[in-house]
């Protein structure tokens, strides 16, 4: 499960409005070892694509070098679809480098509504997982739900052992 503070959430989606219809992305760094996403870290799109993304080489050695001089790692790596439902695609799979991530994809293929969602992408093989969205700024043990996916309705993802 992803579990992230809704101020992060809220500058993720800033970024991927206000770079579409090209695709945006970015890290959010933690400190190692934590699964703890703390720092956004918006990125250039060096493909400047609405169907493809690539961090600058440059930069993310720059990004890296950073992270490893703070003690952190890339906790979540985002990027956004412009016209497809947020689900990697074999690119984005092909090049998902970091097993420990988790990978954020936002939609904004509808201009009011985002579509949010993460998963894990190790050896090829993608698993969606929880978005535990915490809103630190009302109660920091406050947590709200995100709708997953097209379903307007909860998803308890909870289950039990039966």
């Amino acid at each position: 499960m992803l579990s992230i503070d809704r101020s992060i959430i809220d500058a993720i989606v800033a970024h991927a409005r206000r770079d579409h219809p090209d695709e945006a992305c970015g890290v959010v760094a933690g400190p190692a070892g934590s699964d703890t996403p703390t720092r956004h870290i918006p990125m250039e799109n060096a493909a400047r694509s609405m169907t493809f993304y690539e961090f600058d080489s440059m930069e993310q050695l720059r990004l890296w070098r950073e992270m490893d001089d703070r003690d952190e790692e890339p906790v979540v790596i985002y990027h956004s679809h412009t016209a497809t439902e947020a689900y990697p695609s074999r690119t984005d799979i092909s090049f998902a480098g970091e097993p420990g991530a988790h990978y954020l994809l936002v939609s904004t293929r509808e201009p009011d509504t985002e579509e949010i969602r993460s998963f894990r992408i190790v050896d090829g093989v993608v698993t969606e997982e929880p978005v535990r969205i915490v809103d630190a700024a009302v109660d920091p043990h406050a947590v709200q739900s995100y709708m997953f996916g097209q379903s307007p309705a909860t998803v308890d993802y909870e289950c039990s052992g039966s």
